[in-house]
């Protein structure tokens, strides 16, 4: 005996409202944490190249310590500006013309998407927003955002 199916094997109306009313409560949820995952890759970004620049500044104050590049008198043995890490300094007593580098570029912010960045030469006040213009002691980010610390990108 064979029995007939009176019935269809399906999803009714109902099933398919239910099942995307929970995708859509799913993917509502979700966006808020991609967002902050986004937001962390950004400030791990914005970490990285400050790192990266107080570095070539500190590896720029080492040589000039050192004596292995000349310095400008008043400089205090910093950079004059983020250019001459990139373009390089002479070597001091060298025939031959050689020049030290100290960063390959300028990194980007990425909280700005610049190759700006706030300066402080020594002669600043910690604190300050305005650049003296006499060397490049620390480099901070311009932009005004806020971390997922609460802490303002600036004073990074």
């Amino acid at each position: 005996m064979i029995r007939k199916k009176s019935q269809e094997n399906g999803l009714t109306l109902i099933e398919l409202i239910v099942a995307a009313a929970i995708l859509s409560i799913l993917s509502v949820a979700a966006l808020p944490l991609a967002r902050v995952q986004v937001k962390r890759e950004r400030e791990k970004e914005l970490r990285y190249a400050l790192r990266e620049i107080r570095e070539a500044i500190d590896r720029y104050k080492d040589s000039a310590d050192r004596g292995l590049i000349q310095v400008e008198l008043m400089t205090e043995g910093y950079p004059p500006d983020l250019e001459a890490l990139v373009e390089g300094i002479p070597m001091a007593n060298s025939p031959d013309g050689k020049v030290l580098k100290f960063l390959r570029r300028i990194p980007r912010d990425p909280m700005t998407n610049s190759t700006e960045w706030g300066l402080r030469s020594y002669q600043d006040r910690p604190d300050s927003t305005g650049w003296g213009g006499q060397n490049v002691y620390d480099v901070y980010s311009r932009s005004q955002g806020e971390a997922l610390d609460d802490s303002r990108y600036s004073e990074w």
